[in-house]
């Protein structure tokens, strides 16, 4: 995938020359506008920035979905997911991936660590084995999520999880969260990236893997009955991290003594252990025995719950803070609109976040009818994720294996589940334009219009008209230009890999 194993390509290089001549076109168009003109009469590049923001990019079927029924049924229906039929190539192979159906203490059972009686030495090649057999849910869960952006109509869901999974970063290969990452995905992101925000910060916050990520599973009340081992004494990690990046914002106005209340209101939330007398159904619980019973002011107000209830009365205030709205707002907008989003517009969207109580559909809805979403085409710079994603769906290659694209993506410098940091992958620009990159991207293209079954596994060329089909009205005088002047070999190649279609 790299430049090694294309280099010598006449395509390749043709594409990197003719790259920095291209130029994107913009578009100044708001929503009551668009729903005055008849769907069959929709520019096509009202459409694409449409498909290139609610969804994964364009399909040729969903662009001349859109083009039949218009644009404000496409954005009803995607607001609400439940009521699209998913397709059934998607439903039986979702089937297939085994651990996607296991609970977090049937995951640590039957892929954790293997458990050993006292005296004995661990079998080494049991425990590679085990090590092994591990790789199988980063694989199922890997295999889920590009199987679902690939070929689910709910396409505005599987950009949410996407959003949503950033924000509320876990790293697979911390602790025994290779074990646990699939089930949080499924657990507590998927089924709230829709609803209110409050629900989605609660599901994460508790979820096992999200207490092993930010170390919340060793924060103990010091000289609590339930101190010992490596549980002594107090960790901060996921207090701080849930106000600067879950909820508040850094400028959120808490202090370094918030950080300390918040930590010491959440100590007691962890993890069971395996053998647990309590509860061992439960893979995340409440340990009363090293949570901090004493008093605790957090952000001004006085906290009237003890336990675990004090630190759900702790979340409610950071969900309901108007801070949390602008943050919340600000990365929405960032995702959908630009880099550097309006600041009316973020305003518009805290404001809706508030009125409703967190919901996020409603703030959504909010900014998909707005004019800076409709005057922002081609703002965005897709990650290697988008672009990996939106390339295969509008080239219509079908994809018997998605390893190759998941191992695309790892070149491209985003491996799934792999950000080490809690403040998850970026998705500005300037994180992902470089020359390098670019040249990587080219790369990829190359192979997957070549189709090398090394790439996608498809079985036939990817042609270019459905590509001209789907783009060729919107694309620059630039890129047309070029695509004029190649041969048709190169047609498809040129608009996947020329910059029009990086961004979105």
């Amino acid at each position: 995938m790299g430049r090694r194993a294309w280099g010598r390509s006449g395509l390749h290089r043709s594409l990197l020359k003719r790259y920095a001549g291209y130029a994107a076109a913009g578009l100044a168009i708001a929503l009551p506008a668009l729903l005055a003109v008849a769907a069959e009469q929709l520019p096509d590049r009202v459409v694409v920035h449409l498909l290139n923001r609610l969804a994964f990019g364009p399909t040729f079927e969903e662009f001349r979905q859109v083009k039949t029924f218009g644009v404000e049924r496409y954005i009803a229906e995607q607001l609400n997911p439940d009521s699209i039929p998913e397709p059934i190539e998607l439903r039986w192979r979702l089937a297939q991936l085994d651990t996607l159906r296991l609970n977090p203490v049937q995951l640590r059972q039957l892929y954790g660590p293997l458990r050993v009686l006292r005296g004995f030495r661990p079998n080494p090649e049991l425990e590679r084995a085990q090590r092994e057999r591990v790789r199988i849910i980063l694989r199922d869960a890997s295999d889920a999520r590009v199987l679902r952006a690939l070929l689910s109509a709910r396409q505005l869901q599987e950009v949410m999880v996407d959003f949503w999974f950033n924000h509320f970063n876990v790293f697979s290969g911390k602790g025994l969260d290779d074990v646990w990452i699939g089930n949080y995905e499924q657990q507590a992101i998927r089924p709230f990236v829709l609803g209110r925000f409050r629900d989605l910060l609660f599901a994460t916050t508790k979820h096992p893997a999200m207490l092993v990520y930010l170390d919340n599973a060793l924060s103990t009340a010091p000289g609590s009955p339930g101190a010992r081992g490596r549980q002594m004494g107090l960790n901060e990690n996921f207090a701080r991290e849930v106000m600067e990046l879950h909820t508040l914002g850094a400028d959120g106005g808490y202090t370094q003594e918030d950080v300390v209340t918040l930590a010491r209101v959440l100590t007691g939330w962890g993890v069971n252990p395996p053998d647990a007398r309590f509860f061992p159904e439960h893979a995340a619980v409440f340990e009363g025995a090293r949570h901090d019973y004493s008093p605790k002011v957090f952000l001004g107000h006085a906290l009237q719950s003890h336990g675990k209830s004090e630190g759900e009365e702790a979340l409610d205030i950071l969900a309901r803070s108007p801070a949390t709205a602008r943050h919340i707002s600000y990365e929405l907008a960032q995702y959908f609109v630009a880099d550097e989003p309006p600041a009316a517009l973020v305003e518009r969207l805290a404001a809706r976040f508030v009125e409703t109580d967190g919901h996020i559909r409603e703030v959504l809805r909010t900014l998909f009818a707005s004019k800076e979403f409709w005057d922002s085409r081609g703002a965005k710079y897709k990650t290697p994720y988008q672009f990996v994603i939106s390339a295969v769906r509008a080239a219509g290659a079908p994809v018997g294996n998605v390893r190759p694209l998941i191992g695309a993506m790892d070149q491209l410098g985003m491996p799934l589940f792999g950000c080490l940091t809690p403040d998850g992958y970026k998705n500005t620009e300037d994180a992902w334009l470089s020359p390098d990159a670019t040249t990587r991207r080219i790369s990829f293209v190359t192979a997957l219009v070549g189709t090398n079954p090394k790439v996608i596994g498809a079985a036939q060329s990817v042609g270019a008209e459905r590509l001209e089909a789907i783009f060729g009205s919107s694309l620059s005088d630039a890129t047309r230009t070029a695509i004029k002047e190649a041969p048709k070999g190169m047609h498809a190649a040129l608009i996947l890999g020329g910059p029009d279609f990086m961004r979105r």
